[in-house]
């Protein structure tokens, strides 16, 4: 048997957004014994200071690699995090908030795919959430277990034998449970920014959806928030 320290650690890319739930997700993957190369897409979003936040999980968490990727996204606009002329809401309301950014999720999969393939990794891991989450579509399990399929179906790596695996294991859990888990893991959720409009300093609004959710995680949670706010 090989001894554990000798033990090849299987490669993964996990996406990183800077925000707490992708920083539990490295975490997670890092406990779970993979050697974790981070992607963070760069796709001019209001909440910039979020890239500078994967920058610093990445290197406390112990990632192998880190790369952030431009993706110009405001030529499309069509989000209030993409177009400075649509506000972010600070109040909740009906229906998909003008926070969601189209087809965001399916371009980030796909972007981590190919690098999965040119690194030869078989895991992606993505911090996707459909219990406290904005209502989003492409945060459920049903789109993840496609975009797996998608992605067995249009890669050479898949059809030489070598399938993927998409990793959600925070879909299913509440804020709270998010933040136990990560805590236990021991993740510094001072490093990570959620707010969707947060200074050039990484301070939260406090009052935007995201930085509801979150504030209502810890406070679930009984541990200490310890997000930087305005």
């Amino acid at each position: 048997m090989v001894p554990a320290a000798l033990a090849v650690m299987k490669k993964a890319v996990v996406l990183l957004s800077g925000g707490m739930d992708s920083a539990t997700v490295l975490a997670i993957a890092r406990a779970e014994g993979h050697e974790c190369h981070c992607l963070t897409v760069n796709y001019g979003q209001r909440h910039r200071a979020e890239l500078a936040a994967a920058a610093r999980v990445a290197r406390a968490l112990g990632a192998a690699g880190h790369r952030t990727l431009a993706l110009d996204l405001t030529a499309f606009g069509g989000s209030a995090l993409t177009d400075r002329d649509i506000a972010v809401p600070e109040a909740p309301a009906g229906g998909i908030p003008v926070t969601y950014v189209p087809a965001r999720n399916t371009i980030l999969l796909s972007l981590a795919l190919a690098w999965a393939e040119v690194l030869g990794a078989q895991d992606l891991f993505f911090g996707a959430n459909a219990v406290d989450y904005s209502g989003y579509p492409d945060c459920r399990p049903e789109y993840m277990r496609a975009f797996e399929t998608l992605a067995n179906l249009a890669t050479k790596a898949a059809v030489e034998g070598r399938r993927l695996a998409l990793h959600t294991p925070i879909i299913s859990l509440s804020k709270a449970e998010i933040v136990r888990r990560g805590a236990a893991l021991g993740v510094d959720y001072a490093a990570t920014v959620s707010c969707y409009q947060a200074t050039e300093e990484g301070l939260a609004c406090g009052r935007c959806d995201a930085c509801r959710i979150r504030r209502d995680g810890f406070k679930a949670a009984g541990i200490p928030d310890p997000t930087r706010y305005a």
